[in-house]
């Protein structure tokens, strides 16, 4: 079955969408999970889409706020350090290069030095427009992020449509107005408007309009 969208703008998450950083990601937060006496997989459950602060305040509800910002800088330091099994989603560099030239952003919650590590280590190239979690209030699922970059990009949000790949940021994008398209296994329980294994089974047209066509068969 083939399903078509059209958009004026691509607002792209990073991990687990265009990187695959699921390996570093899982070392350091069964270790986080550990340390606090929390089941390691129950809480892998919960980390991906959100900053990590986030994720601890749903994991700890009643542990302090400042408690969670400062050990979430600890971690933010050990991700960053730590770029072992860090690499591109298959199709990931295809489509960076059929987006290049068209209307995109990185909307990530990992912070500008932790985005410009696991980019560089997977081989893609830094976009342009990116939103980090420096450029926010809150976190995913909050739309701040997705609304930032629409905005950035010039286009409203329902001209926009966001690639993600966890509930946190599949709920984030929908706030905002937009289409999904849902990358990898945690996308699709959220049933977004398209659903692709990886990015191999999509393919990126530029129309003479401005508009662009994404097609996943």
């Amino acid at each position: 079955m083939t399903t078509v969208l059209t958009a004026r703008a691509l607002l792209l998450d990073m991990d687990g969408t265009i990187v695959n950083s699921d390996a570093v990601v899982e070392r350091v937060w069964r270790a986080w999970a550990i340390e606090h006496g929390l089941d390691a997989e129950e809480a892998l459950k919960t980390v991906h889409g959100r900053q990590g602060y986030a994720t601890m305040a749903v994991l700890l509800p009643d542990r302090p706020m400042e408690q969670n910002h400062a050990d979430n800088r600890v971690l933010l330091a050990q991700e960053t350090a730590d770029t072992d099994g860090v690499v591109p989603v298959a199709g990931a560099p295809a489509f960076m290069a059929a987006v290049a030239a068209l209307p995109h952003a990185l909307v990530t919650s990992a912070d500008l030095a932790l985005a410009t590590a696991r980019m560089k280590a997977a081989g893609l190239p830094m976009p342009q427009v990116r939103v980090t979690a420096e450029c926010v209030g809150a976190s995913k699922p909050d739309p701040e992020g997705f609304l930032k970059g629409a905005a950035e990009l010039g286009f409203a949000p329902e001209d926009c449509v966001a690639f993600e790949d966890s509930e946190a940021g599949i709920t984030a994008a929908r706030a905002a107005g937009m289409r999904v398209v849902g990358v990898g296994p945690r996308a699709a329980a959220m049933k977004p408007d398209i659903h692709v294994p990886d990015l191999t089974r999509l393919t990126v047209t530029a129309h003479d309009d401005g508009t662009i066509g994404l097609r996943a068969a």
